[in-house]
């Protein structure tokens, strides 16, 4: 049985309404904060097309207003469910921006843990957006990296792994947005960083070159995100690394 859902959720974000357009409306654009490799054709009724490694989820255009208002949806399923992403851009007098994203559709039958990761989830690409815009404005990213980990029910478990690879394992206190840290991986040079989210299950980290994003998701599952905008990462060489960081902190 198909269960009906909405998140809204909005930020404002340091940036004018041409360039938020440009970072939900066009693939590098999508690519350089959310997840996966994206493709959207410009117009109403054009295919949208998210790729994670051999999966490709494709979408129908419902809304094209360059600057103001921007909304999709996927195919419906042969159990109805669906999802559908509207996004609303609003320019501010003083300057500035404030997005808004209404996520709805319907769920399958494990909806109350989908719901509960879409929430948090919403929440936390929409800040990224923000990140991405206030701090690499003009810029995509030149290299993208989702690697999922081991299913992990320990939340706790979790939270320790992940503060030690920024070397703040055992503060009394848990990591706080503003923190400098320093992410020190094995077979990768260390890179120093802020913390930029720190809103369980996730926790977010600001470099020079990049914005990483520390997940532990829908069925507990963990994953490692970067977002790098500098021309020289070893592609296969970071990949290696993380999911050796990952194999070695949940084995």
């Amino acid at each position: 049985m198909a269960h009906e859902f909405e998140v809204r959720v909005e930020t404002p974000v340091d940036a004018t309404p041409d360039q938020v357009w440009e970072a939900i409306a066009t693939g590098p654009g999508i690519d350089s904060w959310f997840m996966g490799r994206n493709e959207i054709e410009p117009r109403v009724g054009g295919k949208g097309r998210m790729t994670m490694g051999e999966y490709t989820q494709e979408s129908t255009v419902t809304a094209w207003e360059p600057g103001r208002r921007l909304a999709y949806r996927s195919a419906e399923n042969p159990d109805g469910t669906f999802m559908a992403f509207e996004y609303l851009i609003e320019g501010r007098d003083g300057g500035g921006t404030v997005v808004r994203l209404v996520h709805n559709g319907f769920l399958g039958d494990d909806w109350e843990a989908e719901y509960d990761a879409l929430t948090k989830g919403d929440a936390m690409y929409l800040d990224k957006l923000a990140q991405y815009l206030a701090h690499f404005p003009g810029r995509t990213s030149t290299y993208n990296m989702f690697i999922p980990g081991p299913q992990v029910a320990d939340p706790e478990r979790v939270r320790e792994a992940f503060e030690s690879l920024l070397g703040v394992s055992g503060w009394t206190n848990k990591v706080t947005e503003g923190d400098k840290v320093r992410l020190a991986l094995d077979g990768l040079p260390p890179v120093d960083g802020v913390v930029d989210y720190a809103i369980e299950p996730f926790l977010g980290v600001r470099t020079a070159t990049g914005l990483y994003r520390f997940m532990h998701g829908y069925r507990d599952t963990v994953v490692v995100e970067l977002h790098d905008f500098s021309d020289d990462v070893d592609a296969e060489r970071t990949e290696q690394a993380w999911q050796a960081w990952l194999t070695r902190s949940f084995a």
